[in-house]
């Protein structure tokens, strides 16, 4: 990547990626807070591949001189898209900014039979890592979080992501309601068993504004106490290290090099565009480091796009010590933690001395080879403490 922000950025080696935001899906799900939509009359793709390309050409105005090391498609569901749509966003992406050989290039999907059955058309459009919302590997389960296939579906579409891609990884949910920990150990170990080698773990979160929120507040819906789901943490922990893909991000967990490297971009603080409904970004100009937010609603982001060329709705330009602050919350979720001196080079101070000898006293952090520092694995559960200790 060449960065037109200056040699010394701190962070000018962790990559540019892009971001594209389908926000289209069959149903929505009672859990999700997302930004996604149901639309009963059928899209037009033909006229948000014309608005995607706008904004990557925007984008890219902006951020000159950039190769992207990974793109992801996600959403809603991307895997609505058909294949063309793909290729179109793809060949626009390469035109604006070049692609590094052997880029990551990841679609979500979900494992209904009809979309799994596009996976090889995704693949000849360049796709070559496909993540599947499977969220349980149970009917009852599924049934109730809202999603349209069976646990038979999300297997078949399982053996055919390993056929259409080189890389495949899948989401899970727990901490769901009435789960045990030993019938999440039986479902985690089947899910391993499954030739994973790349997993997304969620615990179930309530969020406001969504049917769940509502049915919680109602009491039609008990989440797992906190002690149920810290054993269900445990759990995870637990297996997948067994099994060799340990977390290298606190909800994330792979085999040795089979790591998300747009999510790894992320969480090293690294630039990336946000193209579409609602994409967030974060972009290094000579005018310092950007957080942009575009239009959310997918029509007025359509309509802004082709009045503007760009649905981008905020702009902010991020202060020295806001970086730090994020670059410390992002950082410190991976397995490998954080470099004290880029910290110190984006906050315009060091972390405080003292603050981390509290808290390696406390077995909440650990300094790793070459000075780095990390969470610990009791760290880890209360890493949001452990973040607003060491940024205070």
């Amino acid at each position: 990547m060449t960065d037109r922000s200056g040699p010394d950025h701190p962070t000018r080696d962790a990559g540019f990626g892009v971001y594209v935001h389908w926000p289209f899906c069959a149903s929505k799900c009672p859990y999700c807070d997302f930004n996604s939509h149901v639309r009963h009359a059928p899209v037009d793709e033909a006229r948000y591949l014309a608005a995607f390309r706008a904004e990557i050409a925007h984008v890219a105005g902006r951020t000159p001189g950039r190769t992207v090391s990974s793109i992801f498609l996600g959403g809603g569901t991307p895997s609505l898209m058909q294949p063309a749509t793909v290729a179109g966003i793809l060949d626009a992406i390469a035109a604006a900014w070049g692609v590094e050989p052997g880029a990551e290039i990841t679609l979500e999907a979900n494992p209904t039979s009809v979309e799994a059955g596009r996976f090889r058309g995704y693949r000849t459009a360049g796709v070559n890592r496909v993540s599947l919302g499977v969220q349980a590997f149970d009917d009852a389960s599924l049934k109730s979080l809202g999603r349209l296939h069976s646990a038979e579906e999300a297997f078949a579409a399982i053996r055919v992501a390993h056929g259409a891609f080189d890389r495949s990884s899948f989401d899970l949910i727990y901490a769901r309601p009435n789960q045990t920990a030993a019938a999440w150990r039986r479902e985690l170990t089947e899910a391993i068993g499954r030739a994973a080698e790349h997993l997304s773990l969620y615990q179930l979160t309530i969020e406001p504004g969504t049917p769940f929120y509502g049915l919680a507040a109602a009491g039609r819906l008990v989440p797992p106490d906190d002690e149920t789901a810290r054993a269900l943490y445990d759990v995870t922990q637990e297996v997948c290290d067994r099994a060799g893909l340990p977390a290298y991000e606190i909800s994330n967990h792979a085999r040795a090099g089979a790591q998300s490297r747009h999510n790894l971009l992320y969480w090293r603080y690294g630039e990336y565009a946000g193209i579409g409904p609602g994409a967030h970004g974060r972009l290094v100009t000579e005018a310092g480091r950007l957080g942009t937010v575009t239009e959310k609603a997918p029509e007025a982001w359509l309509a802004r796009v082709e009045r503007d060329g760009h649905g981008i709705a905020e702009t902010e330009t991020i202060a020295g010590a806001d970086q730090g602050d994020e670059f410390l919350m992002m950082g410190l979720r991976l397995s490998e933690g954080i470099d004290p001196a880029r910290y110190a080079a984006l906050k315009g101070r060091p972390l405080d001395g003292s603050r981390v000898a509290a808290l390696i006293g406390d077995g909440l952090v650990a300094r790793l080879d070459g000075g780095r520092i990390a969470a610990t694995a009791r760290g880890a559960p209360v890493l949001n403490a452990v973040v607003a200790s060491l940024a205070a």
